[in-house]
């Protein structure tokens, strides 16, 4: 039974548009000294050059996604000098992606006491926060900076963020147009208003911002990414295809790039290569769920069974409550053959995995035809079945026939031939004895005389009757 290749259903849900748990950040931190007239933010002094390539070395070690060296290296360039900001969000990004989020906190916050208007920081802790469910509080704390600080771009985008994260569509994109009054370059503010239109379904206003913003900064990866989706919802999927692949490439541990890039290679059915990138995107962000079911989906498409089943059983374990990788696995059940299980097993199996995803509420046109073709699935294999059942016991019995039918056409086995035993004769009685001449006849005893019997010898004892040869017996 084969059915159609879905994606997965996450393809533009939760997906992140900065580097935070998806790449260490490589932009060097603002001077909150300087003109805040500026169109862009003036970085510190570059480090010494042992110390830089030391930092490069270290965000080099996290892409390949040597998680624990990466942070014993950032680790080690903090202790030498604290001040180093940029190390410390770097720091945060590889501890978050080790699910450490407490420690990754410290960190982001660190990196604020050094630099108060590091914007990479305030995003990467607003995403945080979001991530943990405390988008609430984070606003809150944002809202109260700003009172001191109303001008700051990267608090004003931060709670832009803080808003989006919290379905606050209107008052998300009034934050990000007054942080763009600021700075109207400021292409992380145009990221944040696009996704609003996005959401709010104005597809052609996302594109024209995005579109702008890629003009402004055509290496930033997320713009790339959001703008693939917002071509998406155009309906421009050859376009969409090609901003994700150009996201991937120009970031190659960002996630949520290799995801979206994966999940339309699903759709094309080019498994082998979509294995390869979410591959890549559960290395970079391994609690990424949405990834994970859609390399299941590869997986899948590829007729690995074990695999896809081990994928969306770990999106069961991220996320209990979604439904998503249940129907996913009933479709696994139900297209591909798993190995050592009855065909009557695996229909039903999947039919219970149907049930469970209605169950948790999930809604899908196709279930009804899918259940449909899987309980004809299960009267066909029964009556197959039946039939070799039948067969094996008519051919059972057609032996046993066979068996007796030989058994009384077979001549009957011979036996050894019976001696006869000798025929019991009285021995010939003795001649009279002659009468010598002049010798008169012996008179009649009145009691025979007894004489002493002899034990008979084998060759005089006459052989009693019955006593015949056993067939061992030599003549």
């Amino acid at each position: 039974m084969r059915t159609p290749r879905l994606t997965a259903l996450l393809v533009s849900s939760g997906l992140l548009l900065s580097a935070c748990a998806s790449a260490p950040d490589t932009r060097p931190a603002a001077d909150s000294a300087t003109d805040k007239a500026a169109t862009t933010p003036a970085v510190v002094q570059p480090p010494p050059r042992d110390t830089a390539k030391d930092f490069e070395q270290a965000v080099a070690t996290a892409r390949t996604g040597e998680l624990a060296a990466a942070e014993s290296a950032l680790r080690a360039l903090v202790t030498d000098d604290p001040k180093l900001d940029y190390a410390w969000t770097n720091l945060g990004i590889v501890q978050e992606r080790m699910g450490r989020n407490e420690d990754a906190e410290r960190s982001y916050r660190q990196a604020l006491t050094v630099s108060p208007e590091q914007a990479s920081a305030w995003d990467c802790l607003t995403r945080l926060y979001g991530r943990t469910n405390r988008s609430a509080a984070m606003e809150t704390e944002l809202r109260g900076l700003l009172e001191t600080k109303p001008d700051s771009v990267p608090l004003r985008t931060s709670l832009a963020v803080s808003l989006l994260q919290q379905k606050k569509l209107e008052p998300a994109a009034s934050e990000a147009k007054r942080a763009l009054k600021v700075d109207e370059r400021h292409t992380r503010a145009m990221q944040v208003l696009a996704q609003v239109y996005y959401r709010e379904g104005k597809h052609e206003l996302a594109r024209m911002v995005l579109e702008n913003a890629r003009d402004i900064a055509p290496g930033d990866a997320a713009t790339r990414n959001m703008l693939g989706l917002v071509y998406l919802g155009l309906k421009v999927k050859p376009q969409a295809l090609e901003e994700f692949k150009e996201a991937a490439k120009l970031q190659p541990d960002f996630a949520e790039a290799r995801n979206n890039f994966g999940a339309m290679l699903n759709e094309a059915q080019d498994y082998p290569a979509a294995v390869t990138e979410l591959e890549a995107a559960v290395r970079a962000a391994p609690d990424f769920a949405a990834a994970r079911l859609n390399l299941g989906n590869a997986y899948r498409g590829q007729g690995d069974f074990e695999r896809a089943k081990a994928e969306y059983e770990k999106v069961l374990t991220l996320r209990p409550g979604q439904p998503d990788p249940l129907f996913n696995l009933a479709i696994l059940y139900l297209d591909v053959e798993p190995p050592g299980l009855d065909s009557i097993t695996r229909f039903k199996t999947a039919l219970t995995y149907f049930e469970q995803y209605q169950a948790q509420g999930g809604r899908d046109d196709r279930i009804p035809q899918y259940t449909k073709d899987a309980r004809k699935s299960i009267e066909r294999e029964e009556r197959r079945l039946e039939r070799e059942r039948k067969d094996q016991l008519r051919k059972a019995a057609e032996a046993e026939k066979a068996k007796q039918e030989q058994a009384k056409q077979a001549p009957a086995p011979e036996t050894p031939a019976h001696v006869a035993p000798p025929a019991h004769t009285s021995p010939a009685p003795a001649p009279a004895p002659v009468e010598a001449a002049g010798t008169p006849a012996p008179r009649a005893a009145s009691q025979p005389e007894t004489k002493p019997q002899t034990a008979p010898t084998a060759e005089s004892a006459p052989e009693q009757p019955g006593s015949g040869k056993l067939a061992t017996d030599k003549n």
